[in-house]
Order: C-alpha cells, then sequence, then structure tokens
C-alpha cells in the first residue's frame, strides 16, 4: 500500500510518500509561502537531490496538484500516476473530545473538524484546506484524519479540567486537551519495544521537544496528563510561545499596552518564549551559539529558564 501522509499549514505544506511495504519513504516535499510571493516547492525523491520549483501557489490546492505532478514527474517521479496512491493520511491538529481515533474522512467528519475551528483557528482551517484539496483532486481515494488530541482523550477530568465555572466546560467544552498525541503515543510505544516490555503496568514520562514543545505522562499505555492545554500555549517556554503564565499577567497585559485578544494572542504565541526571553531569534541553533560564546546573559538565562521548564513537568509527572 502506498499512502501519501500530508500536513497542511496555513502558508505551507508538508508531504510524504510511504511505501507501507516496508514502510519505505518514496519521496517527500515541502511548499512554502502559499497565497504569497516567492512560493516554493522542495521536492527530494528518496536517495536523489532536492528539486526547488519557484511557482505562484495561490492556494492548498494548487499546491496539491504540484506536489502529485512532481510525485509523477517522468523525470524525477516515483510512481507512474495519482491512481497508484491507495490512501491520504491527513495531520489534524484538533478533534475535540468528539474524536478518539483516526477516523476515514467522510461529511459528517469534516463537519466534526470544521467544529473545532473555534479552539484551533491557527490550525485546523488549513488542515481543512489540505483534505478538502486532496479529495477534489483525488476524487475516490480513502482520505483518513490522524489527530493530534485523540491520545491524550485517555486523560481522566482532574487532569484536564480548569479551575473555572463547570458550565464555562458545558458550554464551550473548554477543558485540556494536549497536542502532539501522534509523537507521544509512538515514542510511549517505541520505548516498550526496545526495552522488550508491555506497555501495561508502565509508567512513562515522553518529552516532544522542539520549536513547539509538551510533556506527557503515559500509564499503561494511555496518557494520564499532558502539558499543553486548549490550545498549544500553555505549558512549556517554548521557540515563541510563552507556555505557562498567571491568567492575571494576561489582563494586566491587555490593560498596560492597550491590546486586543488578537494582540495579546499574537503576542503569547509569536513573540514569547525563547524569541521574547532571547531577543534575536526562537532558533534554538542560534541560541546554543550564543550561549557557547559565553557573553550573552540573556542568552545564558533564556536557556536555563527553558531547560527549567522541561525539569519542572517531568518531576511533577515522576510524582
Amino acid at each position: 500500500m502506498i499512502v501519501f501522509v500530508v500536513n497542511c499549514g496555513s502558508s505551507s505544506i508538508k508531504y510524504q510518500l510511504i511505501n507501507m511495504e516496508g514502510e519505505k519513504v518514496l519521496a517527500k516535499g515541502l511548499i512554502e509561502r502559499i497565497g504569497m510571493e516567492g512560493s516554493t516547492l522542495k521536492y527530494t525523491p528518496a536517495g536523489k537531490y532536492t528539486i526547488d520549483i519557484k511557482e505562484e501557489i495561490p492556494d492548498h490546492k494548487v499546491g496539491i496538484r504540484m506536489a502529485i505532478k512532481a510525485l509523477t514527474d517522468k523525470e524525477y517521479g516515483v510512481i507512474s500516476d495519482m491512481s497508484e496512491i491507495d490512501a491520504v493520511g491527513h495531520r489534524v491538529v484538533h478533534g475535540g473530545e468528539r474524536f478518539t481515533d483516526s477516523v476515514l474522512i467522510t461529511s459528517d467528519v469534516l463537519q466534526g473538524i470544521e467544529a473545532c475551528c473555534e479552539i484551533a483557528p491557527l490550525h485546523n482551517p488549513p488542515n481543512l484546506y489540505g483534505i478538502t484539496a486532496c479529495m477534489e483532486i483525488m476524487h475516490g481515494t480513502p482520505q483518513v484524519a490522524v489527530f493530534d488530541t485523540a491520545f491524550h482523550q485517555t486523560m481522566p477530568k482532574v487532569a484536564y479540567l480548569y479551575g473555572l465555572p463547570y458550565e464555562m466546560y458545558v458550554k464551550y467544552g473548554l477543558r485540556r486537551y494536549g497536542f502532539h498525541g501522534t509523537s507521544h503515543r509512538y515514542v510511549s510505544q517505541r520505548v516498550c519495544e526496545f526495552l522488550g516490555v508491555s506497555p501495561e503496568g508502565k509508567k512513562i514520562i515522553t518529552c516532544h521537544i522542539g520549536n513547539g514543545g509538551s510533556i506527557t505522562a503515559v500509564k499503561d499505555g494511555k496518557s494520564i496528563d499532558t502539558s499543553m492545554g486548549l490550545t498549544p500555549l500553555e505549558g512549556l517556554m517554548m521557540g515563541t510561545r510563552s507556555g505557562d503564565i498567571d491568567a492575571g499577567a494576561v489582563t494586566f497585559i491587555m490593560e498596560k499596552e492597550n491590546l486586543t485578544a488578537a494582540g495579546v494572542s499574537d503576542l503569547l504565541n509569536k513573540k514569547s518564549g525563547v524569541k521574547g526571553i532571547f531577543g534575536v531569534s526562537s532558533d534554538m541553533r542560534e541560541l546554543e551559539a550564543a550561549v557557547a560564546a559565553g557573553n550573552n546573559k540573556m542568552a545564558d538565562l533564556t536557556e536555563k529558564m527553558y531547560f527549567y521548564r522541561i525539569k519542572k513537568y517531568i518531576g511533577a509527572y515522576a510524582a
């Protein structure tokens, strides 16, 4: 079986074509700056050089068409035509409480994903763009949604509820959902495979550390707590996200800086974390270089804060 795996962002598409017999990556690609000037497709067939294709890519549908065209190209393609693709897998960030596992996409599932756009406005809409584009272009090919939140649906209420009026949960579904579920599930399972043990009876802490990071407590193969919350903003200090912050500080900033809800969301999600403290970049490579140089106090502080939050969560979950 050959599977086309798609991860759509607001202005990008990451994809791989995988032959599930032996789990071999046949090709991978990255489409950037969709709907913007300078859009490009970087395409890499397995074992070959990367090909840069610079074209105007106004929307995700055009991007998907370009990806498939590259995969089937006579010179550097890896399949003869689109019919060789047996299924398409889509990463979807938020599945709310409804989706507890991967599902075959139907019109009803599409409505469910759309209903989660309100609590994941930066992620679910572009995920939907990719799904609808593939459904239109690859009519009849099975499409499957894999949810970042699904693995964490085993958390107990004591872990996922906030200390807010319960009606906020009833009315708006306001609770901790957690993210990076596909990563945490995979890593916790691989740990058991390496150790030659069953997940049952085991307590494992998994760390997904990157520009966006989260930590999960896994018991008996199931997520029982995780650091991200209603949105990916909660938890660790990340590349550009603040992570945990006193909610009172948010209203204080809004008043002092005269910020709207959109403005404070932009501040906490895109201008904080490593970038906000370091002041130079959110790239950990640049931070590490500055620390190694030994003459940047803010770089040292940033790295210590970053590590401290990770250790703090591991300690909490160990307890």
